[in-house]
């Protein structure tokens, strides 16, 4: 059996949570979920998926919408859950595409996290495409990125006087993180920060990944460490400050789609590789604001960008 294949089965049998953990009571994976257009899919239609946090959600919407404009029936079933439960239904047909990020994506796929040397965009990209589940391939990569980083509040900055990841080891342990149930196992997580770091906390809270769940917990200090993503509106809102990476635990993260090869098309490839060469971290950002902070739906902020961008 290839590589590729345990790949596979090992996320799949990885999948012992339930899906109420992802944030919400309805499974979005249901076989009867309710397509954006109405009856069911069929072999014509590309079901668009994302993780459970706004931004992957909102750049979903985005595809969604970029494919309707050129004649692509589209199906929606966002708010999956983390990044193990969305592969295997990738992989089993439950969803046909969604947005991923490179580095986070590589290092999931790779037996004890990403190679090393590799950081740059263009280099993580190349080392990703070697490891993607067979029937699985990604597009061109956008200049957008979003990490993973660990972020403090202002007063426990000045308070233990950090700047890197590094200043926590000597302090880590009187600390608690928090984060998503899955940054405990990842090697860009608890893993890592170990390894490359030595910084081991006193505990870790299990939250939502760079939600309001994980947000609210920084800012009322019941932890004071937090995995957030680096796009994220609460950091600057919230005077948060996010903590340096020298040794470059979290890799490049360039947001760019993820699709199921038999679904993928000439029409498809183009109108996504279109998008990613429009998106932007700064124009992410300013998006992601408008949907975390101004609470507009997702699916308007996804319209007013790309019509902004001449994409529809």
């Amino acid at each position: 059996m290839n590589r590729r294949n345990l790949l596979g089965l090992a996320l799949v049998g990885s999948l012992t949570a339930t899906l109420a953990a992802c944030g919400s009571g309805e499974d979005p994976l249901a076989t009867d979920t309710t397509p954006a257009e109405g009856g069911s899919a069929d072999a014509s239609t590309v079901i668009v998926g994302s993780a459970n946090f706004p931004e992957s959600e909102l750049l979903a919407e985005m595809y969604s919408q970029v494919l309707e404009a050129k004649g692509v029936t589209v199906q929606r079933r966002f708010n999956i859950g983390a990044r193990e439960l969305y592969l295997k239904a990738l992989q089993d047909g439950s969803i046909d595409l969604l947005p991923e990020y490179n580095g986070a994506l590589l290092a999931a796929l790779s037996s004890g996290g990403a190679p090393e040397g590799v950081s740059t965009p263009d280099q993580v990209l190349e080392a990703l495409k070697e490891v993607l589940p067979e029937g699985t391939e990604v597009l061109e990569q956008s200049s957008a990125e979003d990490k993973d980083s660990l972020t403090v509040t202002s007063e426990t900055q000045a308070r233990y006087d950090l700047t890197s990841i590094a200043d926590l080891a000597p302090v880590a342990g009187e600390l608690t993180a928090g984060g998503g149930p899955e940054f405990q196992e990842r090697y860009q997580g608890l893993v890592g920060l170990e390894e490359l770091y030595d910084v081991e906390f006193g505990q870790y809270r299990p939250l939502d990944a760079g939600g309001p769940l994980t947000v609210n917990a920084l800012a009322d200090g019941s932890i004071q460490v937090a995995n957030l993503f680096t796009t994220d509106s609460a950091i600057e809102t919230n005077d948060f400050v996010t903590l340096e990476d020298p040794k470059n635990l979290f890799l490049a993260q360039n947001i760019l789609p993820l699709i199921r090869s038999s679904k993928n098309d000439e029409t498809i490839t183009d109108a996504l590789n279109a998008f990613s060469a429009e998106l932007t971290t700064e124009n992410l950002t300013e998006a992601l604001a408008k949907v975390q902070v101004d609470k507009q739906q997702s699916a308007a902020v996804a319209q007013e960008f790309l019509s902004a961008n001449g994409l529809v």
